[in-house]
């Protein structure tokens, strides 16, 4: 397997933040537009939040969660293929981690199941752990 293998999930997850960001915004102009917003409504950073439904809302919310655990990842995938250690076992891994991280923000920006959304969360998180430990045990020694 080639070390630049490792770089498709890493570019896919960011696709899926630019994708999220597109969609945070397409929800966010049009409630804007609709509710005929001016800046001055907006000035505080949280009054879209107070005044927008959900809809509007946890798009955001799920893109700043894009920046919480992802960033690991990116720099977990960028150290394993620095070091040379990216194998089929750390590929598959940060397959896994995006595949739920996509299907976590497809619940979180539409229906929002809580339940539902903490388990693709917590499938997610457990991939990036495996890969997190895997590759500090490695780094620890034989």
């Amino acid at each position: 397997m080639p070390q630049t293998a490792i770089f498709a999930p890493f570019f896919a997850l960011m696709l899926l933040t630019i994708i999220v960001w597109v969609y945070m915004y397409v929800r966010r102009i049009a409630f804007i537009r609709q509710h005929q917003l001016s800046s001055q409504d907006l000035q505080s950073p949280d009054a879209l939040s107070r005044i927008a439904p959900m809809g509007v809302v946890t798009p955001a919310n799920n893109l700043k969660n894009l920046f919480e655990l992802p960033v690991l990842f990116y720099a977990l995938l960028l150290y394993l293929f620095v070091s040379n250690q990216a194998d089929p076992a750390y590929l598959y891994a940060a397959w896994v981690f995006v595949a739920f991280r996509a299907l976590h923000s497809a619940v979180h920006c539409t229906f929002n199941l809580v339940p539902l959304r903490f388990l693709l969360y917590l499938l997610a998180s457990i991939a990036l752990w495996f890969m997190v430990m895997r590759a500090f045990l490695r780094y620890l020694g034989p």
